[in-house]
């Protein structure tokens, strides 16, 4: 018994850096929180898929908080802006899913963005994330504001600050970093919002906000509540310290449903020694580390009683589920799909159904395995002729 509980706890301190609004109590409410991964337009189109499912089986509109990094903040922000227009009914589907999340998301995944923003960024004035945030804000978000999101579920954005090191926050009611302070009521970009998000390293990094000196909250802040981490704000893709988006929702959930479509690091017989090769083969070693611990903690909880929910992955294997009438998906063309680069590009029509296809097959199963036993299969694909492969 004591060994339980000494788990417990360990999994519980495993999330102490957490500061964020609502304070944290005796533990987490009953709220429902929905965390997803980045991973470029292939996390970004496979959140799109498990968005789909979680509609169709009236939990998009059960939730109180989505959470996000990177490609998944990208999947957020157009879920989040769209909310008003869902028509949710009795059943709680919204009734204009498909065309104000699904679509916009699937013709999103046609353009380049990454590139231009690289070279933009590289040859002009400005950020390469600002220039990032250009793009966003001609192809998806136009000019609404982090007040444009709804008030409930809460839409919360993870950002990395390469200045303290921890997690910026942007939501509507609040942008926040535990050591620099809090913003309310914060007008930023929604555009601005996903960029720092998803500014991927080295390439699509870093964003930079210049901000006025009164900006945050006196007294909302710890040791960095002065200039310049006051004034100048240097950011990069929230992976880079929660790939998940776990922490955000950890103390304030009881239950937690995670969408994990980022990659994973191969093996590499012999690292090249040249400096920039070797910086990139870095960052994807702690990209590999941070998301095992963050899984770890999840599935530890799940475990040991302390959350409920479902974790899904774009590696999972849907067999592991063992549900007579899931989807199929072979392993291996699921695995084919899991290998899609990490990119911000224009991706072939029947790549982005497929991905879509799989995030909806294995969100389906994850759920109906974990959390309602009792919902009817799915009766097809959203795109039946192209499958998973």
């Amino acid at each position: 018994m004591g060994g339980r509980a000494d788990r417990a706890a360990a999994i519980e301190r495993a999330a102490a850096p957490v500061h964020d609004a609502p304070a944290a109590g005796d533990g987490p409410s009953r709220g429902i929180a929905l965390c997803l991964s980045g991973g470029g337009f292939r996390a970004m189109l496979f959140h799109a898929g498990a968005l789909k499912r979680l509609n169709e089986l009236g939990w998009l509109r059960r939730l109180d908080r989505v959470s996000s990094v990177s490609g998944g903040s990208i999947a957020a922000g157009v879920l989040g802006l769209a909310w008003p227009r869902l028509e949710f009914g009795d059943d709680r589907i919204g009734r204009r899913f498909d065309a104000e999340v699904l679509d916009p998301l699937y013709r999103l995944a046609g353009h380049r963005l990454d590139v231009p923003a690289i070279v933009r960024g590289t040859l002009g004035p400005g950020s390469v994330g600002m220039r990032l945030a250009a793009l966003y804000r001609r192809h998806a978000f136009g000019t609404a504001t982090l007040q444009d999101l709804p008030r409930h579920p809460l839409f919360v954005f993870n950002a990395t600050s390469l200045q303290s090191g921890v997690l910026r926050r942007f939501a509507r009611p609040f942008a926040w970093d535990y050591r620099v302070g809090k913003i309310d009521d914060p007008e930023l970009e929604l555009a601005v919002a996903v960029a720092a998000s998803s500014a991927l390293p080295p390439w699509l990094s870093p964003l930079v906000l210049d901000l006025p000196p009164d900006a945050h909250v006196p007294g909302s802040g710890e040791d960095l509540a002065h200039p310049p981490y006051t004034t100048r704000v240097v950011l990069t893709d929230g992976g880079v310290y929660d790939n998940l988006g776990l922490e955000a929702a950890w103390r304030t959930s009881r239950t937690i449903l995670i969408s994990d479509a980022g990659g994973r690091m191969g093996p590499q017989p012999r690292p090249l020694a040249l400096w920039p090769v070797q910086v990139v083969r870095v960052l994807r070693v702690i990209d590999n580390q941070v998301r095992s611990l963050r899984k770890r903690q999840a599935i530890d909880a799940y475990e040991a009683g302390l959350r409920d929910g479902a974790y899904w992955g774009i590696r999972t294997n849907i067999a592991h589920y063992r549900l007579r009438d899931s989807l199929p998906c072979p392993l291996e063309q699921t695995r084919a799909l899991a290998h899609t680069r990490t990119r911000l590009t224009a991706t072939p029509e029947l790549l982005r159904q497929r991905l879509i296809n799989w995030g909806y097959a294995v969100c389906d199963a994850a759920m109906r395995r974990h959390v309602v036993a009792d919902a009817p299969p799915p009766e097809a694909f959203p795109f039946p002729e192209a499958g998973v492969g």
